[in-house]
């Protein structure tokens, strides 16, 4: 490490947290003699943030003439070595020039390959390489892997991801529980349409008419459970009623509306007829029990009175002790004693 560059790096301003991280860590693989050239594995585990986004903040420092990277290429083996990291505060430093493709805007044009001192291929510039045809992307200088050189984010061979990527899970719009009561739900209903369609004379195996076929029958059949709250057994009973003075299948669900309907009117009149016949059952349960008499009353609570059971004050009211000493049932030396006022 280099006292000298990584104080260079704190020393710089107007840079985010994590830039200034990344510029700092750069600064402490820094070689005097040798110069700076970290893995971008090793950078990236260094800074604890991903690659793509170890590339990103790689293109801020570089864009703000901060450092300037050079891609290194193996002469014999064509594969490419950790990238050399010249940085702000090295002698003879130059920022690095992006020129633009005409066509499309990306990568950097004319840039030759020199050789450096130790036999490797150096690109002069970042992103040296032709810029992909369709996109106008070149090679990832920060790439490092056995992947032919030409990683544009869009073909689908980057050794990186992309960092725009939008990485958040959007909120479910409906939970996976309701999700499958409804699957499950539509399977129920697709059975009981084969049930019905089989009640009404229609072979399993045969072609169904155009007016059994589709969202339109099954959203008609819906409404005789939801309008007029039919239960599934009692439509597949009211349609093999229908078969026995019809035998024919009936043309459409329209058909058999009027027997729906008429189902519906016999099963309110059954219910409003029970019902009736339950209230008229507690009517008369209440009239076989008559209200006990004052007189009955008067001898039931005198005989509690009298006796030497508990009995709580508040049971027994003024009127009921007027009715009790009007009769002679108790005295008042009684209810004195037995705590009634």
């Amino acid at each position: 490490m280099s006292h000298d560059a990584t104080n260079w790096a704190i020393k710089q301003r107007g840079l985010k947290p994590t830039t200034k991280i990344v510029l700092w860590h750069l600064c402490d693989r820094f070689n005097p003699d040798f110069g700076c050239f970290p893995s971008q594995a090793r950078l990236a585990h260094d800074c604890e943030i991903s690659r793509s986004t170890l590339n990103d903040h790689l293109r801020q420092l570089e864009a703000g003439g901060l450092l300037r990277r050079v891609p290194r290429i193996d002469s014999v083996t064509k594969r490419q070595l950790p990238t050399r990291y010249i940085l702000g505060f090295e002698r003879g430093f130059t920022p690095a020039v992006v020129v633009p493709s005409p066509e499309i805007g990306h990568g950097n044009a004319g840039v030759e390959k020199t050789p450096d001192d130790t036999g490797t291929c150096v690109l002069d510039a970042p992103g040296a390489a032709d810029p992909c045809p369709d996109f106008g992307h070149g090679i990832d200088p920060e790439a490092v892997s056995g992947f032919p050189p030409d990683p544009c984010p869009e073909n689908g061979q980057s050794r990186v991801r992309n960092p725009d990527t939008n990485l958040v899970r959007e909120p479910l719009s409906k939970s996976v529980k309701e999700e499958e009561h409804a699957a499950a739900c539509e399977a129920n209903f697709d059975q009981f349409f084969a049930e019905l369609l089989s009640a009404l004379g229609f072979a399993a195996d045969a072609s169904l008419p155009a007016w059994w076929q589709g969202a339109p029958a099954r959203t008609h059949v819906r409404r005789w459970i939801d309008d007029l709250g039919l239960s599934e057994n009692r439509i597949i009973e009211t349609a093999t009623g229908t078969r026995r003075d019809h035998p024919n299948p009936p043309d459409g669900p329209k058909a058999l509306d009027r027997f729906m309907e008429r189902a519906a009117r016999r099963d309110a009149q059954e219910a409003a007829a029970s019902g009736s016949l339950l209230i008229a059952k507690r009517s008369r349960k209440a009239q076989s029990d008559p209200r006990p008499s004052p007189d009955e009353l008067a001898t039931f609570y005198a005989a509690k009175v009298n006796s030497d059971e508990y009995l709580p004050q508040s049971m027994i009211s003024a009127a009921m002790c007027g009715l009790m000493l009007a009769r002679g049932l108790v005295t008042p030396e009684r209810l004195r004693m037995r705590g009634v006022r």
